[in-house]
């Protein structure tokens, strides 16, 4: 054999061992990657004893539920006035500030107002307290800029010649954030290709892609390898369920574009009573909102409260012990917490209206709570990739939280019909939100849909 023909095994193997300084920096990626994971742990603990202490609050006695109507506008009260005064970059979902952020055209001194560690504390802090008020709330977005933000601040520790940057480790850790939130790794890898990173190297980097895998790895570690519902079945979709699966995603799609195009609304600056009183007293608007909530919460005996976990968790097990109209009470609490302004995230909220979709649907046909699941399985997929517009990235997160395997066709159906008919009614929830950050620009572009 030729010299020419010899493979460059060797000569690339001293040149990786040579190459200290890169290793150094990888290492330091990864580290991050890891203290990602174990923050979006800490925030997920944080959150859950939180709404644990909230439902143990409402629950204490006869007059625990109607002690709510003052504890949480209160409550709430105080989270606005924290968030304007110390952090008003935590204010919201945290998406739209990370898809900000990664215009790398934006100043530092702006960036650092969007994505930080030390926003990211306060972050994790703020969204406690909207747990403890009972606002219907999801942790999942926040975590998005919690995990942006303790990824980024280990930049200063990289050499120069690092081949990851800023930009990158914030794609990293947004995406890290729903990895280990959801429990599902590879949701937070497809979140950060769909609807993050326009950049092809880093869609590309394969340590971006290791680093999400990393962060969801952490959690698994700390809460089990379990599916976000438990080791729950979904089965497949018979000829039968054709015509509601259908309706499912059209419902889905409808609902899901009214609420993206009612929260962009919502919070766009405008002419308007409601605007007018939000603008000039952001403090009293959110306590009048979070009213809303506490007397929707009590119509409904709390199950609107939180994210939902458990109303979504108790339908796809056929229980019947949801409320008759949980589907528009949890729709009606979630956009009024969004309004708010504190640090509130509309994922697990979206699962839980969509789930409500499938059994309001499932009830509608009259069909048995075994054939009802399939289709909540259907809403949660649907309504979730209407209101976000990130088809792929709801499939995945759907089909990996309900081990929906047997349904992947019907999901990834499902997605596409609903994401498309809610682009008919409003663009892009987390563009439009982002471009409210940027006023006189044009929103930050989502990375081209892959052909299909």
């Amino acid at each position: 054999m030729h010299d020419d023909d010899t493979p460059d095994f060797w000569r690339n193997l001293r040149r990786e061992v040579r190459a200290g300084r890169a290793w150094i920096d990888r290492a330091i990626v990864l580290a991050a990657a890891v203290a990602t994971g174990a923050s979006v742990v800490g925030v997920t603990l944080l959150c859950e004893a939180a709404s644990h202490l909230h439902e143990r609050m409402r629950t204490s006695g006869p007059l625990g539920p109607w002690l709510m109507l003052l504890w949480t506008p209160v409550l709430t009260a105080i989270l606005v006035w924290l968030t304007r005064r110390f952090a008003p970059g935590a204010a919201g979902s945290g998406i739209p500030q990370v898809m900000v952020a990664l215009d790398d055209s934006l100043a530092p001194e702006r960036r650092r107002a969007l994505v930080s560690l030390p926003l990211a504390i306060q972050k994790a802090a703020l969204l406690g307290g909207t747990m403890l008020a009972g606002l219907s709330a999801g942790r999942e977005g926040p975590t998005v800029q919690i995990g942006a933000g303790v990824m980024l601040s280990v930049r200063r520790w990289l050499s120069p010649a690092a081949r990851i940057d800023g930009h990158d480790l914030m794609v990293a850790g947004a995406a890290a954030g729903i990895a280990a939130a959801f429990n599902t790794p590879l949701g937070g890898v497809m979140f950060a290709l769909e609807k993050l990173s326009r950049r092809h190297h880093a869609a590309q980097s394969a340590l971006v892609i290791i680093s999400i895998v990393l962060s969801g790895l952490v959690a698994v570690s700390v809460f089990g390898n379990l599916t976000y519902f438990g080791q729950l079945r979904v089965q497949s979709l018979s000829l039968q369920l054709l015509v509601p699966g259908l309706v499912v995603a059209v419902v889905a799609g409808l609902l899901g574009g009214l609420f993206s195009q009612l929260l962009v609304s919502s919070l766009a600056p405008g002419p308007g009573r409601l605007k007018r009183w939000r603008q000039q007293y952001p403090v009293r608007f959110g306590a009048a909102c979070a009213l809303g909530v506490a007397v929707i919460g009590l119509v409904c005996q709390g199950s609107t409260s939180g994210a939902g976990y458990a109303p979504t968790r108790a339908m796809l097990e056929g229980q019947a012990d949801v409320p008759a109209l949980y589907t528009l009470l949890k729709f009606m609490a979630t956009w009024l917490s969004s309004w708010t302004g504190v640090p509130a995230g509309v994922f697990a909220p979206s699962l839980a209206v969509g789930a409500g979709i499938g059994r309001d649907v499932a009830w509608l046909f009259g069909l048995a709570p075994e054939h009802a699941i399939p289709l909540i399985a259907l809403g949660m997929v649907g309504f979730l990739a209407a209101a976000t517009q990130g088809p792929l990235t709801a499939f995945i997160l759907v089909m990996e939280m309900v081990s929906g395997h047997a349904m992947v066709l019907s999901l990834m159906l499902t997605a596409f019909v609903s994401s498309g008919i809610s682009r008919l009614i409003c663009g892009p929830m987390y563009a439009e939100l982002a471009r409210l950050l940027m006023p006189g620009r044009q929103p930050p572009q989502a990375p081209p849909e892959p052909v299909r």
